[in-house]
């Protein structure tokens, strides 16, 4: 019989299971821990307490090109003339002879006024003329022989002298009745609205059979638009550049885009500076003349204006996102030829917020960053790839290719690998 106070101690089976499972994640998880420090070891030094690698940018090269220095501003579209039709004589409207938005010539007749009432004053007038004319006559007659019977002292001098003044009285009347007919006959022909100028008419102001009143009543407006004008104004320091531009034998180019800069209208040419500078914003107005047959531009039509003030066939070009500002002012990121970046100062002449224009601190075929700065260092290794939707291109301009240390790193012969953005 078996001793019931001495316990009797077995193993079990899933402690034994377990155990073991416990040792192979610990050793998988030393395994993966080893692994993943050498993969960071590789890809570079620590930095800032954590393990980095090359920084993927988009890089872009100095070049030399042609460029052009412009000059933007927020310009309106006025018509080259304008006029407002009205009648230079009062009375009914009879007859309305033209459509709203109809182009017409200059002389084109556009309204018809009621013109009894001046026919019957032009026939008054033209009477009143005959009546004097041969009031005049007959005192000539009159003076004629006053002057035969003076030589024969048949007459007194103070006779005569009357009627040479009744004769020159005669005349003065005969210029008034002339005068009071070519006017009635004017005012008649006035009842025939014309045009004045050639363009596009408005909408209708007046309807036929109202009564309109002389120089008072607008009927029309006409706006010509070919050409046509574009005012806009500049700062008062741009102006010393643009006269010594405005001066040379070439007219400067001005081109105006839409709203958001996206589609060029029209191109034209300044026509006019204005003589003074506005005091309230110490700025001047111009004027350009656009030639405008296809109606890409439109009376009081708002467009950014790009006034060229000179042109420079070789300049030392960068892309304008290149460029940062700092405590000591404008710098980029220099690519190295080890792939390293370091901040090299510049100097910008101008820009046009495309490319910006280099007076000194880089040099042609040298690599800036264009995208991706923010995790740069001084000294950072990077990674120059494509920006996303496109493919890398060699410079044609220059000959070199996008990453000229890239392909003395994979060897010659090697085809470049095709990377994405990160």
């Amino acid at each position: 019989m078996p001793d019931l106070s001495t316990p009797t101690t077995k193993k079990s089976p899933k402690k034994f299971v377990i155990a073991a499972l416990a040792l192979c994640l610990a050793g998988a998880g030393a395994w993966w821990w080893s692994q993943n420090s050498a993969e960071k070891t590789e890809r570079g030094p620590r930095m800032g307490g954590s393990f980095m690698g090359a920084v993927p940018v988009n890089a872009q090269q100095v070049r030399l090109d042609r460029f052009a220095v412009q000059l933007k501003a927020l310009g309106t579209v006025t018509p080259w003339n304008a006029v407002s039709v009205t009648s230079q004589v009062s009375g009914e409207l009879d007859k309305v002879l033209f459509d709203e938005g109809q182009f017409v010539e200059q002389g084109t007749v556009l309204a018809h006024i009621d013109p009894r009432n001046f026919q019957a004053a032009l026939l008054q007038a033209e009477g009143a003329v005959q009546e004097t004319r041969a009031q005049l006559a007959s005192a000539e007659l009159d003076l004629k022989r006053y002057q035969d019977l003076y030589k024969e002292d048949s007459v007194a001098r103070q006779t005569l002298e009357q009627q040479q003044a009744i004769v020159a009285q005669y005349k003065g009347t005969l210029k008034v009745r002339e005068a009071q007919r070519d006017t009635a006959r004017l005012d008649l022909e006035r009842t025939r609205i014309t045009a004045p100028i050639s363009g596009r008419l408005g909408l209708r102001a007046v309807d036929a059979g109202n009564y309109v009143s002389a120089a008072s009543t607008e009927l029309v407006t006409i706006t010509q638009d070919d050409p046509i004008a574009v005012s806009f104004t500049i700062p008062e320091h741009e102006l010393q550049a643009v006269l010594q531009a405005y001066r040379q034998e070439q007219p400067l180019k001005v081109q105006a885009w839409n709203r958001d800069e996206t589609e060029l209208l029209a191109e034209g040419v300044l026509a006019s500076i204005d003589n003074q500078v506005d005091v309230t914003t110490g700025s001047v107005r111009l004027k350009a003349r656009f030639e405008n047959p296809q109606q890409a531009l439109f009376p009081n039509q708002f467009v950014n204006v790009h006034l060229q003030v000179a042109v420079h066939e070789q300049a030392l070009l960068l892309p304008a996102d290149a460029i940062q500002f700092g405590a000591n002012g404008r710098f980029v990121w220099q690519i190295k030829d080890d792939d390293s970046v370091v901040i090299q100062p510049i100097e910008i002449i101008t820009s046009d917020g495309t490319s910006s224009m280099l007076r000194s601190g880089l040099a042609v075929g040298d690599w800036v960053v264009v995208e991706g700065v923010d995790r740069l260092r001084s000294g950072s290794k990077v990674e120059r790839v494509a920006p996303a939707g496109s493919q890398p291109a060699a410079s044609t301009e220059l000959g070199m290719p996008p990453n000229p240390t890239e392909q003395s790193r994979r060897g010659a012969g090697q085809p470049p690998q095709q990377k994405p953005a990160k």
